[in-house]
């Protein structure tokens, strides 16, 4: 147990077992209410602390690149603000996702909250997720005019008339999905109460889960996942709430 998210614990490993089990055999997500309902747990600030260090294991150390053909867009946590227009993000929380082209198919994603769509700030995240020599397929934004430069063949599509309707889907359908299916994840399962300071962690989980998709046994999640618990760090509860606190989007 030590070194790892079980260090410290009160609890018995099973329960924490039977935490994860339950975590990863529900298709559409566990919400702190329902895992506290579930092991009984005697408080909310439990199952809460307990679902965000199993979100921290869904992050494997070393993780693979994306690679071959990948599709690049930002979105807006909940919604564009009212009186601003294109990549003015106003009050709200801007997420960049990568998805991998497989024929029509989405193959494997990431995802990731940033402080802007600058260059410096899109151009940080592909470097990270995408191997270099990939292909990019991206709309016309100038924040991703430097990626040939960076070692990746960029393909850019102009958005040309957005006001047709589906035009901004048909320009990067892989994209558009996952976003289309993360907002209704975040609006179904959390009922949309997560704040921008824990999103970064609720990315995670919906990255673990997209990509595992299509398994058909629920254990290999669930193994995965104990696998995973056992090389992260330990997360005490007190250092956790600081660290979501102070978390700032990487550039």
């Amino acid at each position: 147990m030590a070194g790892t998210i079980f260090q410290g614990t009160h609890k018995p490993l099973t329960t924490w077992f039977r935490a994860m089990w339950w975590v990863t055999s529900q298709k559409n997500g566990a919400s702190a209410l329902g895992l506290q309902r579930v092991l009984g747990l005697g408080s909310y600030r439990t199952a809460w602390a307990w679902l965000h260090k199993l979100r921290r294991a869904m992050v494997r150390p070393g993780r693979d690149q994306l690679s071959g053909r990948i599709e690049v867009d930002e979105t807006y946590f909940g919604g564009i603000a009212e009186g601003h227009e294109g990549r003015k993000r106003g009050n709200k929380t801007l997420i960049v996702v990568a998805a991998q082209e497989e024929g029509a198919k989405i193959g494997r994603i990431r995802m990731r909250r940033v402080l802007n769509a600058s260059a410096k700030s899109l151009e940080g995240f592909i470097t990270e997720a995408i191997e270099p020599g990939s292909v990019i397929h991206t709309d016309g934004w100038a924040g991703y005019a430097g990626l040939k430069d960076k070692g990746y063949a960029h393909e850019p599509t102009p958005q040309g008339r957005l006001d047709v309707p589906g035009a901004e889907e048909d320009l990067l359908p892989r994209v558009h999905q996952v976003v289309s299916l993360l907002k209704r994840w975040l609006m179904g399962t959390h009922q949309g109460a997560v704040s921008h300071e824990h999103l970064d962690y609720y990315l995670d989980e919906f990255t673990f889960r997209f990509n595992r998709r299509a398994s058909k046994y629920r254990g290999k999640l669930f193994y995965r996942l104990v696998q995973q618990a056992v090389n992260v760090d330990p997360a005490p509860y007190e250092s956790l709430i600081k660290h979501v606190r102070g978390r700032k989007p990487k550039l």
